[in-house]
């Protein structure tokens, strides 16, 4: 069956409005400050700042917040390194958090558990597109006085209890990575109500230009100004964070159908939830979506019962694979169980801040466990009849083998 197109919007249509525009530079152009407008618009915030991946704004959320060197940084243990990355390139030590054996986020009680002096911020993910226990950490972070960033790169338009995620913390980060909800090859975005912390991650991501705000990121606003040998272009260090016209022209025209795009998802992730319980499959537990939760489904996690199947994890996707299914992706490694982690190769980093910093085996035991044990499936599909067809193969493969 053939797959649509992913860019199924005004994607071409504003391509070649860049590209017959005079410029091409955020520091210039406008597409950039449309999908701005948009994205705080859409995610109920009074700004947004684009970035060129969903990682520059999590370093950049970081240093917004005041994370300084020495720090550290809590965050859950059962996610991508990008989030122990960020952390790293701020300066800060990685403190991992164990997770909830069923909704697979942040376990709160672990949380204030790990919680030093020299805590300075929290991390949260929603994990595969499900909120995390936004008033127990609301509650932990208030209490401490710790700012949270909410980490939704897997996360559009998800909801806790009727209130969109993002709108938590004092930062939410987006990604526009290839498999997100909204996608440009490569981007994100973060959002914020305080203006301070939106300049602030402006000029982050904007080489410290002076003229840098929380709702413009132009720098060459008035020439006068700006051609005269002695003005004075940086007050701040920063980085070039910013997103090209052509990838947000792209991200543009994927926010316009958004609503449509994360109901898709969830369409296709209850096509496979509905072969489980047509099956009354007892080996493959979805992840928990608690009442009051709406997770946008970025990905359908399974948890894999090996001992109920009587397959390995590895044969059951083959077994799937065989019947025509596209196959089923493993979890990341928990992050400080990855090599440049465990084996200390991230010292090099500062070598002087890190130097009696280590990470070992039994850290955080319920992440570890879960994540040996978690299926992924896909949910971007853009025709529904091909999804029904891979979850229709799916439900074949439970039945031969139960």
């Amino acid at each position: 069956m053939k797959k649509k197109s992913k860019y199924l919007g005004n994607e071409l249509n504003y391509l070649a409005k860049v590209l017959n525009s005079e410029s091409w530079t955020s520091t210039g152009g406008s597409w950039n400050q449309a999908l701005e407008n948009k994205f705080a618009e859409t995610f109920q915030s009074k700004y947004a700042i684009t970035f060129n991946s969903g990682t520059s704004t999590l370093h950049a959320a970081l240093l917004a917040v005041g994370v300084k060197p020495g720090d550290e940084v809590l965050s859950p243990a059962l996610t991508v390194i990008m989030d122990t990355t960020a952390t790293i390139h701020a300066n800060a030590v990685p403190v991992y958090v164990d997770v909830d054996p069923e909704t697979f986020n942040m376990d709160p009680d672990d949380l204030e558990r790990k919680i030093t002096p020299k805590s300075k911020a929290i991390i949260i993910v929603a994990l595969y597109g499900l909120p995390c226990n936004m008033d127990r950490i609301m509650e932990i972070a208030n209490k401490y006085g710790l700012p949270v960033v909410e980490d939704n790169a897997q996360c559009f338009l998800g909801e806790y209890k009727g209130k969109l995620a993002g709108t938590f913390g004092k930062v939410a980060s987006y990604s526009f990575e290839n498999s997100k909800h909204i996608s440009c090859g490569e981007g994100g975005a973060i959002t914020s109500n305080s203006k301070e912390l939106a300049t602030a991650a402006r000029k982050i991501s904007n080489h410290g230009f002076i003229n840098s705000t929380a709702k413009e990121g132009r720098t060459k606003l008035n020439l006068d100004v700006f051609q005269n040998p002695n003005y004075k272009r940086h007050d701040e260090i920063g980085w070039n964070y910013r997103l090209s016209e052509f990838n947000a022209a792209v991200a543009l025209a994927q926010l316009e159908r958004i609503n449509d795009i994360v109901e898709t998802r969830i369409k296709v992730a209850n096509m496979f939830l509905d072969a489980i319980n047509e099956t009354n499959c007892g080996f493959l537990v979805p992840q928990l979506e608690p009442e009051g939760y709406k997770s946008s489904y970025w990905s359908l996690a399974l948890l894999f019962e090996e001992e109920r199947c009587g397959l390995t994890w590895q044969e059951f996707r083959k077994r799937y694979v065989q019947n025509g299914g596209d196959g089923i992706y493993g979890a990341w490694s928990v992050p400080y169980l990855e090599p440049v982690m465990a084996d200390g190769n991230f010292k090099k980093m500062n070598p002087l801040l890190y130097e009696n910093i280590s990470y070992h085996k039994g850290l955080c035991p319920v992440a570890e466990k879960v994540q040996q044990k978690i299926m992924q499936f896909k949910t971007n599909y853009r025709n529904l009849d091909l999804a029904q067809e891979k979850a229709d193969i799916f439900k074949q493969t439970i039945l031969e083998v139960m």
